[in-house]
């Protein structure tokens, strides 16, 4: 006897439909960020467009860094990097040549350009990557060979550059350490006294700048600033005193920085700032800018400064400034 609307059994056939279904959802499913956007439009193109190397590449001032790579000839990978000035990319978005050459010989520009010195290329294929409308890198191919004519596929290599540019400027909006500091400023990870990040929440934006720069190429300025004599001004005149002196120095800081920049008090003495793309900022410049304004809040302390990047983590800069900053205190006990 059956049951009118009771539960069916599910057959062969209903569970496959299930099956294809999720696997349907899954493909089509959101990337999870930039580098894995990045990794399937180069797996697409390679497949579609054989080269002997598609890249995905950063420019900061004249570096160049691969952040992603699909690598056939050259021996090219993520987070190798050559001057941006002496590359194909840098005289594309220039116009000074076109974003296809099946023959690259054929065109002055990348005929003359330094790089194919050193790198056979005959052929070349290149896009601007650009977030908030200014450039970030290119979605770039080269190959040892010259290539058949691309022109009629320029359209789709286009798009996805332009595909690649959008996932990329909502990554970069959402990876902003500042937003992730005003996340991280609960009681946990929030100094009481001055109100800025403490250690534990310095530590874990170190965390996300590593894997922005890892991902991104995103750069940081690291700089240390430990107060002279604080231990002494304690024990003489009390810790109000000192407690003063910490409230003028993160007064002092926050002042001198930018509202993407983030300060922490990471010891009892110790102050730290990450200063997010910081070569508009000229760190050199700032620092001095920094020191002039403790010495306006009377506040002594010594400062050190290091910048991440190719070849240096953000923990490397940490360590770095760190070490700056002490060589600067010694300097100045010597005075």
């Amino acid at each position: 006897m059956s049951v009118v609307g009771g539960p069916r059994p599910l057959d062969d056939g209903a569970v496959n439909d299930s099956s294809d279904s999720a696997l349907a959802l899954a493909a089509t499913a959101p990337f999870e960020d930039f580098q894995q956007a990045s990794d399937a439009v180069l797996a697409l193109l390679q497949s579609r467009f054989p080269m002997g190397l598609w890249m995905v590449t950063r420019t900061v001032e004249d570096d160049w860094v691969v952040l992603q790579a699909s690598d056939r000839s050259y021996g090219v990978t993520g987070g190798d990097h050559f001057r941006w000035s002496d590359s194909f990319c840098y005289r594309m978005v220039r116009g000074e040549g076109p974003n296809v050459a099946a023959d690259s010989s054929s065109v002055p520009a990348y005929a003359q350009a330094p790089i194919g010195r050193d790198i056979p290329i005959a052929a070349y294929i290149g896009y601007p990557l650009l977030a908030d409308g200014q450039l970030f890198g290119t979605l770039c191919a080269i190959d040892p060979q010259v290539r058949p004519d691309r022109s009629d596929d320029e359209p789709l290599i286009r798009l996805l550059a332009r595909l690649l540019s959008t996932v990329l400027e909502s990554q970069l909006h959402a990876t902003q350490l500042s937003e992730m500091a005003a996340e991280l400023m609960d009681s946990a990870h929030r100094d009481p006294l001055t109100r800025l990040l403490n250690r534990r929440g310095w530590e874990r934006l170190v965390t996300q700048a590593q894997e922005n720069l890892t991902m991104l190429g995103i750069r940081q300025c690291v700089v240390i600033v430990d107060l002279d004599g604080l231990k002494n001004l304690n024990d003489t005149a009390g810790h109000a005193a000192g407690d003063d002196v910490l409230q003028r120095t993160a007064a002092a800081l926050g002042g001198s920085t930018r509202g993407a920049d983030v300060v922490a008090r990471i010891g009892g003495d110790e102050f730290a700032i990450l200063l997010e793309e910081p070569d508009a900022l000229e760190p050199a410049q700032f620092v001095q800018r920094l020191e002039a304004a403790l010495v306006d809040a009377d506040v002594a302390a010594s400062v050190g400064w290091s910048v991440s990047g190719t070849g240096v983590s953000v923990a490397e800069a940490v360590a770095q400034a760190d070490a700056r900053m002490y060589e600067q205190k010694r300097l100045r006990r010597g005075l």
